[in-house]
């Protein structure tokens, strides 16, 4: 009987954020990936003297660069007694995501990200001073204003070869900085698609010798930095403009402790400045981003829709802000409901 390769993925302990990992595991063809363990001392996830940590697979989809019948093996952590590990954020989200299912929520993220060249500066920017001021370069065309087409490319098709919900692209405001967008999905859904899709292009980055990072304020100075917005909606929201008020009003009730949740370097990055609001001020607004939650303005027009709120950063935990959106909104929703 033949083997297929099976790479299991899986987001370490790493503070103050999670890295990803994976390892292949062969296995005969006609059995699913199993159960697997890793040394979680190697991971910020382990002492050393109990150092085994769990692989548990939770959504397999096929391998689109070692291609026939290999596949990617999205894993969640657990301890060796089968609960979940403290850094399984996604057990969390799990919990939230089965307790609102009524809501029936989606979630579209924006993920954004920078290319870095081998020396550590962007790919577009020169090896000493910096490139033109922004202005060009978002969703620009042309040698002078693109740069990392080739791998954004190159990244789009493995990711729709594997059937990740990715539902477009685009170069964003700096030099070297690419988006590429996840969803509507729902919540375990669009956080899972995500982290692979994430794992792709860090896999497909290594073939053109440069890197991806999810560097909250890759540039220093007056550069855009890199976000995760998330558009959210439920299924109330879609159906009434007042539904988008409230949970605009909910995440306001919880706004700091959001924020303090929506990645590393939030503070350089949520300055006021750069379309964004500061990231100690709550508001939101009608087609503005400089809010902290923008309603697009066909939402008001059409009296229904969704919310994006453009505070998580590039480098979140997707399933940390998935659940605390989906906590928030729909546990205010609920609390209406029963006054």
């Amino acid at each position: 009987m033949g083997v297929y390769k099976a790479e299991y993925i899986w987001l370490d302990g790493t503070e103050p954020t999670a890295l990803m990992r994976s390892k292949t595991k062969i296995i005969e063809q006609g059995k699913e990936p199993p159960i697997w363990g890793f040394d979680g001392s190697s991971t910020n996830q382990a002492p050393g003297d109990r150092s085994d940590c769990v692989l548990d697979p939770v959504f397999i989809i096929p391998d689109p660069i070692r291609g026939d019948d290999n596949v990617l093996v999205l894993c969640e952590v657990l301890m060796t007694d089968m609960t979940p590990h403290p850094t399984n954020t996604r057990a969390l989200l799990r919990t939230a995501a089965e307790k609102y299912a009524s809501y029936e929520c989606l979630f579209g993220l924006e993920q954004e990200y920078t290319f870095m060249k081998q020396d550590g500066t962007p790919l577009g920017f020169p090896a000493n001073g910096y490139p033109a001021p922004q202005g060009p370069y978002y969703c620009g065309v042309g040698g002078s204003q693109i740069y990392g087409r080739d791998v954004v490319e190159a990244h789009l098709e493995v990711c729709l070869e594997a059937g990740l919900g990715l539902s477009g692209i685009n170069a964003e405001v700096m030099p070297g900085q690419w988006e590429f967008q996840v969803g509507p999905l729902g919540p375990l859904e669009v956080a899972d698609h995500l982290i692979l899709a994430r794992w792709l292009l860090c896999r497909i980055a290594e073939d053109f010798e440069c890197d991806a990072t999810f560097d909250a304020k890759p540039a220093k100075g007056d550069w855009n930095g890199a976000g995760c917005h998330a558009n959210f909606s439920t299924n109330e929201m879609r159906e009434s403009y007042d539904a988008c008020i409230a949970a605009c009003e909910a995440i306001g009730n919880h706004y700091l402790e959001m924020v303090n949740n929506y990645g590393h370097g939030i503070q350089d990055r949520l300055t006021g400045a750069h379309e964004t609001q500061k990231w100690d001020t709550f508001s939101y607004g009608v087609s503005d981003r400089g809010a902290s939650i923008r309603i697009p303005w066909q939402v008001e027009r059409d009296g229904k829709g969704y919310i994006e709120d453009r505070r998580p950063n590039a480098n979140c935990d997707p399933y940390v802000v998935a659940r605390m959106m989906v906590n928030a909104v729909c546990m205010d929703a609920e609390a209406l409901k029963n006054a």
